[in-house]
């Protein structure tokens, strides 16, 4: 829209709409840039579309008004706050309504330790998306290793606690010390190259990464993501011991197990040969409490099984004859011979046993069959 003036008598007067919509299209045509500064009054609601903050120049304490879309702002996933020193890229524009010159927010990137720390917390995130870190894909370290891999700097403090500590342990331990670089622009590249080569050494069952305490800087190769992405596709269980308790870098999230020092590594990859050697002794006095246990109890149940079998014959032997002696009683009970006994007798022609007085007639000679001996009679009369 094109600006225009009104006359009033020689002079040209703007009203403010317009002076607003000439210098802010006039603003409109200088280029995006970057412009460094601290962060302040920073702020931002939840119904709002901008967020708003303020660009402060520490040296003469000159403040440029930013605002920046929201959707924009929160895409970035950055945790900027007061006192952040920022590089914010944008536009110059004049807020017509108000007629306040301020910077069009494009992007935002923090500086020095706020960048680097933003820069490992969006690889924190997309590394857990992946599973990368998820408690499900961490090993058990090997209660005895064959052979433990070293993977430390040049730098004579870590070396010496864990191989000192292992030592005091277990001295039969056996571990294979591999040295690179643990710091500086070229120490992700070689640690790396190192893991990858210590895990193929013969019967290397666990590595341990170990390094000192430093700085922020000195311990960012162990939160680059080759070295991350390294430890985590690692065949054998890591370790890592990198810097002091309160320093988290990437890598203690992908390895199996986190130490806080090389010593406490060390208490991990390898048992106390004393304690082992106690517990051994218990577990075999155990053992011969239990192996002797066992056989009482097996001797006491062969002499009770022995007595068993000694009683078993005269037993069976008992059993028989009373069931033999009950099969007699019923068969007694069921002998002819027991009715005779109680005064009854078996009356016989030569026809065969007499049941029905009507079977014989007067005259006919009959054997009767007592108890004791029979007798021979002749019927004299029937009666029915």
């Amino acid at each position: 829209m094109k600006v225009e003036a009104t006359l009033h008598g020689d002079r040209k007067v703007y009203s403010v709409s317009a002076f607003n919509r000439g210098v802010g299209s006039w603003l409109s045509r200088l280029p995006t840039l970057w412009i460094e500064g601290e962060v302040t009054e920073l702020r931002r609601q939840e119904g709002w579309q901008s967020v708003f903050f303020t660009l402060k120049d520490l040296e003469d304490g000159s403040c440029l008004p930013v605002s920046m879309p929201r959707t924009t702002f929160d895409a970035l996933r950055l945790e900027v706050a007061d006192g952040d020193k920022v590089h914010v890229y944008g536009r110059p524009e004049l807020y017509e309504a108000r007629g306040v010159f301020r910077l069009r927010g494009l992007s935002l990137e923090p500086l020095g330790l706020g960048a680097a720390l933003a820069r490992i917390e969006r690889l924190k995130r997309t590394l857990a998306a992946e599973g990368l870190f998820a408690a499900e894909r961490k090993r058990a370290l090997p209660l005895l290793p064959r052979r433990i891999g070293l993977l430390t700097g040049n730098e004579a403090a870590a070396k010496r606690d864990f191989v000192t500590a292992v030592a005091a342990r277990f001295p039969a331990a056996r571990v294979l010390v591999a040295e690179t670089l643990v710091q500086g622009v070229k120490a992700p590249a070689a640690i790396v190259a190192t893991l990858e080569a210590l895990s193929r050494e013969p019967e290397i069952d666990v590595v341990v990464l170990a390094r000192g305490g430093g700085s922020f800087e000195d311990l960012l190769p162990f939160s680059d993501e080759r070295v991350v992405r390294a430890v985590a596709a690692c065949p054998v269980p890591v370790v890592s011991a990198v810097g002091h308790e309160q320093d988290t870098p990437l890598c203690d999230l992908a390895a199996d197990v986190r130490a806080s020092t090389p010593t406490a590594a060390a208490r991990l990859v390898v048992p106390d040969e004393q304690r082992l050697r106690a517990d051994l002794e218990r577990l075999r006095a155990a053992l011969g409490r239990d192996t002797r246990l066992i056989l009482e109890r097996g001797r006491h149940a062969l002499a009770a099984d022995a007595q068993r079998l000694t009683r078993a014959p005269a037993l069976l032997l008992e059993r028989k004859r009373a069931g033999l002696d009950a099969v007699a009683g019923r068969l007694r009970a069921l002998s002819p011979r027991a009715t005779l006994e109680r005064g009854y007798a078996i009356v016989r022609t030569d026809a065969g046993i007499v049941r029905s007085a009507r079977a014989v007639a007067p005259g006919i000679r009959v054997d009767v069959e007592l108890a004791e001996g029979a007798l021979g009679a002749r019927v004299e009369e029937t009666r029915e």
